[in-house]
């Protein structure tokens, strides 16, 4: 098992940065991608971004692309969720989560079995 903690929410105005962090303990070596999730109140958990821990391959949905960016420190065995531009639809729990085999650009949360315990991130306008 792998264990996440998250660091770096908190409240920023519109347009405003954040950089979110997540470190990894534990069973790191079974690792092989890591990822960002999102709920906002009343609303599903969805998908943010992930990375593949060898390699570096990144991917992120729709509505965070050209404003997020998932980076990774293997050394640290720590991921990273750099957010700029951020707008009021941004709020909500962010979530680091990891898997053991995930599937090419699997965006589903089945897919990750590791997760940390959420980190609030608040966007005023």
């Amino acid at each position: 098992q792998v264990q996440l903690v998250e660091s770096g929410g908190g409240l920023v105005q519109a347009g405003g940065s954040l950089r979110l962090s997540c470190a990894a303990s534990g069973r790191t070596f079974t690792t092989y991608a890591m990822g960002w999730f999102r709920q906002a109140p009343g609303k599903e958990r969805e998908f943010v971004a992930a990375i593949t821990w060898n390699g570096g391959r990144a991917y992120h949905a729709d509505s965070v692309k050209g404003r997020f960016t998932i980076s990774k420190d293997n050394a640290k065995n720590t991921v990273y969720l750099q957010m700029d531009s951020l707008k009021p639809e941004d709020t909500a729990v962010y979530y680091c989560a990891a898997s053991t085999s995930l599937p090419y650009n699997s965006r589903r949360m089945e897919d990750f079995g590791s997760w940390g315990q959420g980190t609030q991130v608040t966007v005023s306008s």
